[in-house]
C-alpha cells in the first residue's frame, strides 16, 4: 500500500509540474493539471493536498473551484483572451496544421470548460467580508 501511496504522490507533483509550466506555455493547460494533482495528493496524501490547498499561488484557486464558488468574471475573460492569443501565435510561428488542430481542440476544450463554471460576482464577494464576526454591508467602512 506504502509504494501506491508514493505513486500517487509522484503523479500529483509530475501533474502539479506540468501545471506550472502550463501558466507560463500557452500550449499546456494549468487548470486541469492543479485539479489532477489535488485528485493525486488527496489518494496519496493529505499532508500534500493540505499543502496544495494552502499555496498562494494555487491554493485560492482550488479552494474556491473544489467549494463550487465559481470564477470572477474579469479573471475568465482575461484567460480566455491570454489563452487565445497565446495559442493562436503558436500555430502562426510553428506552421504546421496538427499543431492548429491541437490547440484549437484543447482551447475549445478549455473555453467550454470555463464557461460552465459559475460566474462569482465580485460585488458578493465584497458584501460577505466579515470584520470581527460582523458582516460589513455595501457602501460601510470596517471599522479599525
Amino acid at each position: 500500500m506504502l509504494v501506491g501511496r508514493r505513486l500517487w504522490i509522484v503523479f500529483g507533483f509530475v501533474s502539479l509540474g506540468l501545471g506550472a509550466v502550463g501558466a507560463v506555455l500557452p500550449v499546456l493547460p494549468t487548470t486541469p493539471f492543479v485539479l489532477l494533482a489535488a485528485w493525486c495528493f488527496a489518494r496519496g496524501s493529505r499532508r500534500w493536498l493540505g499543502w496544495l490547498e494552502c499555496n498562494r499561488f494555487f491554493g485560492g484557486y482550488l479552494r474556491d473551484y473544489r467549494a463550487g464558488l465559481g470564477v470572477p468574471l474579469s479573471t475568465k475573460v482575461v484567460t480566455l483572451v491570454v489563452m487565445w492569443a497565446g495559442m493562436g501565435i503558436s500555430a502562426w510561428w510553428v506552421h504546421r496544421i496538427w499543431v492548429a488542430v491541437v490547440l484549437v481542440v484543447i482551447g475549445v476544450g478549455v473555453t467550454i470548460h470555463l464557461c460552465r463554471l459559475r460566474t462569482r460576482r465580485v460585488m458578493d464577494d465584497a458584501r460577505s467580508l466579515s470584520v470581527g464576526g460582523e458582516s460589513v454591508g455595501e457602501g460601510e467602512k470596517p471599522e479599525v
